[in-house]
């Protein structure tokens, strides 16, 4: 069996993609450094003081937290917190039994597999309480030895016929959110192994820093682990307050009241983007710009709202959910582009009840005030504007202009269903063309979507036109755009032009990376775009970093596409703007030697790590590009590098092991292998290199139960299936 290890890919004609360059003869106009702005002063961790700190001068806010769902959004497991059933009764998979335990305050997922050692998971954290009506969920979260904060894959929800277990499989087989059940087999769930983490961690999928409340999660050099940080995993004052110690020192000081300076910023009078911002620090798809974002710090400076829409595009071009997301979708309401909504128009900031727009309590979410305390002409005549009896369930303004719509990612397995945020008119033909089902369809299941839509101009005759549609920028650098191209149509630059003094900075850095993509090396486009970039000012550093980003998303997708030579000139575009970007040096040698130039790859892996250290995967590539240039025992001290940097390094493990294998050693294979397997089990290669051990050293017994290991997580490896299948022949089964 041939090892499909992972390094750098088939080498290709670099030559195959010609460059377009426009005016390459004349002088290359540079771009302007960096300029970087100053930083003031920012919130450190230690600023933080906890909500206890808050509640001895403001104990009616504290005590309507406390009962909030930000309250009791997780904990330390307890009784009066986890909602899951602890009560040893097994949680049954194909080829898996799980029991959850409880003994005293320690909570605990043991996992039973056949031919395998017990795997027990305490839990260090809970996460949600399955507060949300369109269905609410509880995590949990074990604190591993590397010293990340890990989810584990076993999620309850409680509004399932009393309680169901449950997994994500959605990076596995697809099947979304799904019970499990004896049919489902445990490497089907995404997080098994457990990988997705706290923090904003980029090696690893994450959850960024919202499941808590100032989660700071990065990789110590010094400790050779990462440090995991949070004040809680309930969602404190400070998380939109920001940081408290200043506040508290002006109180104990008696320094309050004696200037307008409060030593934190009032939130009440924020205008409505300021105000949206506090609670898009978790309500929203975020790419992360820069890790290491705290409360109190510059949102913009450490996260993008716009670029998710590249690659897997979330939202539909309306703004309503398409895949998965959450009420940043409010930003494409008429309510928020025409109007001030803010979130805290609605809710209640401390309890999160509802309210209207003044600030006085509403009985539930249900509750018309939230919209006619802006629309009070709606309230009279209900039933003219409605068309559904007064009090009827038809006749609640959220029923039509708000209805719960299933996240699609998830499935319908599992209820997960969120109020529909972009707050619009009911257009029964076109959501249902869009593939949204239509807040009419929702009650009335048994008519078309046109005939509701006649219903609906019956009562209401021209609808008011829908809004234009958005990402037009984004989709137009997605799909239309290449490296250097000969041409433009001058009135597609000028538009790109005047979208580059766009206030959105999603919008601005998507519209200069354009044209950088395209037309980057034409003189008179440089020269607009070092103009562009002289004159950023404090917003040098967002747009530098979302163009990058951008640029590097484009070149990723041509290095999975199998184009190095395009990638290559895309990552080098995107260094133009960032030189000294440790991510994108790395990415950029992982093209190079895909296109067979070893030696320039190891020179970008060497410029990575000197623009950041804490690289292991850059020693890693760094020693398969050796190995391809015939240095093998280069190749091994790269590896070995890897793990002096981080100790927990699986792929590092696994490289080592298959020089020892290539050398036919297997007994100097599999100690190193068997590390790689310990540290990711999830990493199928590592399984199938240590079965060809196991076979060198005569042990079909063991080399069987790790091929078996790795088909959980690569089925459809035929290599792998082929050597079970001649083992279980050749040794009758056993």
């Amino acid at each position: 069996m041939s090892l499909r290890r992972p390094r750098v890919g088939a080498i290709r004609d670099a030559a195959v993609f010609a460059l377009a360059l426009v005016g390459c003869e004349r002088e290359r106009v540079p771009f302007p450094p960096s300029q970087r702005a100053p930083r003031t002063a920012e919130p450190r961790a230690a600023d933080f003081l906890g909500v206890e700190a808050c509640a001895t001068c403001h104990a009616a806010q504290y005590a309507a937290w406390r009962r909030s769902t930000h309250g009791r959004a997780g904990g330390k497991p307890a009784p009066g917190l986890v909602i899951a059933p602890f009560n040893g009764a097994p949680i049954r998979f194909a080829d898996a039994v799980v029991t959850a335990t409880a003994t005293g305050a320690e909570y605990r997922f043991t996992v039973l597999r056949a031919g395998s050692p017990p795997v027990a998971l305490r839990i260090d954290g809970v996460i949600g309480g399955g507060h949300m009506m369109g269905g609410g969920t509880q995590g949990f979260v074990s604190r591993f030895g590397d010293g990340t904060v890990r989810f584990l894959p076993f999620e309850f929800v409680r509004r399932e016929g009393g309680g169901v277990w449950f997994c994500n499989t959605n990076s596995r087989s697809k099947r979304g959110w799904i019970p499990i059940t004896p049919q489902v087999r445990l490497a089907e769930c995404g997080d098994w192994p457990p990988t997705r983490v706290l923090g904003d961690v980029t090696r690893y999928a994450n959850c960024q820093a919202c499941h808590g409340s100032q989660i700071v999660a990065a990789f110590d050099t010094t400790q050779r682990r990462y440090a995991t940080r949070f004040t809680a995993l309930s969602i404190n004052c400070e998380s939109c307050h920001g940081p408290g110690r200043r506040h508290v020192e002006f109180a104990r000081s008696g320094e309050l009241g004696r200037s307008a300076d409060i030593g934190m910023r009032s939130l009440a009078a924020l205008d409505k983007d300021a105000s949206l911002e506090v609670c898009f620090r978790c309500h929203a798809l975020k790419d992360v710009l820069q890790p290491g974002y705290l409360p109190g710090r510059p949102l913009a400076e450490y996260y993008s709202l716009g670029l998710p829409q590249l690659g897997e595009h979330p939202l539909f071009p309306d703004g309503r959910v398409r895949t998965f997301a959450y009420q940043e979708t409010q930003r494409f309401s008429d309510c928020y582009r025409n109007g001030s909504m803010r979130c805290v128009d609605c809710h209640d900031p401390h309890s999160q009840a509802y309210r209207d727009v003044n600030g006085m309590p509403l009985r539930d979410r249900f509750s018309d005030g939230q919209c006619t305390s802006c629309h009070p002409s709606k309230a009279e005549h209900s039933e003219t504007h409605t068309h559904h009896p007064a009090g009827s369930a038809g006749s609640r303004c959220v029923a039509c202009h708000m209805p719960y719509l299933q996240e699609p990612e998830v499935g319908h397995a599992i209820r997960y269903a969120r109020s529909d945020h972009t707050i619009p008119i009911p257009r029964p033909a076109a959501d249902e063309a869009e593939g949204v089902t239509s807040a009419c369809r929702q009650c009335h299941e048994a008519q078309t979507p046109e005939q509701l839509e006649v219903q609906v101009h019956e009562w209401y005759g021209s609808l008011k036109p829908a809004a234009p549609p958005g990402f037009a920028v984004t989709d137009f650098f997605e799909d239309s755009l290449a490296p250097d191209m000969p041409s433009l149509p001058a009135d597609v630059v000028q538009r790109l032009e005047r979208l580059a003094q766009s206030e959105d900075l999603d919008e601005r850095a998507l519209a200069l990376a354009s044209l950088h993509l395209a037309r980057g090396e034409d003189t008179r486009v440089r020269r607009f775009l070092a103009s562009e970039l002289g004159r950023l000012d404090s917003l040098d550093d967002p747009i530098r970093r979302r163009w990058s980003i951008a640029l590097g998303f484009v070149a990723d997708r041509y290095r999975q596409q199998g184009d190095p030579a395009r990638a290559i000139v895309t990552y080098r575009k995107a260094l133009e703007i960032r030189p000294n970007e440790p991510g994108v040096l790395l990415n950029l040698g992982l093209a190079l030697a895909e296109a067979g130039d070893f030696a320039n790859a190891i020179e970008t892996y060497r410029r990575s790590l000197a623009a950041d250290p804490a690289q292991p995967l850059a020693h890693v590539n760094w020693g398969i590009a050796l190995e391809s240039l015939g240095d093998t025992a280069g190749g091994v001290a790269e590896f070995r590098r890897a793990l002096a940097a981080d100790p927990s390094e699986a792929l590092a493990y696994f490289n080592i092991g298959v020089v020892g294998l290539a050398r036919g050693n297997g007994r100097e294979a599999m100690e190193p292998l068997a590390r790689a397997a310990a540290l990711d089990p999830g990493l199928a290669p590592a399984h199938f290199a240590l079965a060809q051990g196991y076979l060198l050293a005569g042990d079909a017994r063991a080399a069987t139960r790790e091929l078996k290991l790795g088909l959980d997580f690569d089925p459809g490896n035929a290599a792998a299936r082929r050597l079970l299948e001649q083992i279980v022949r050749a040794t009758g089964g056993h």
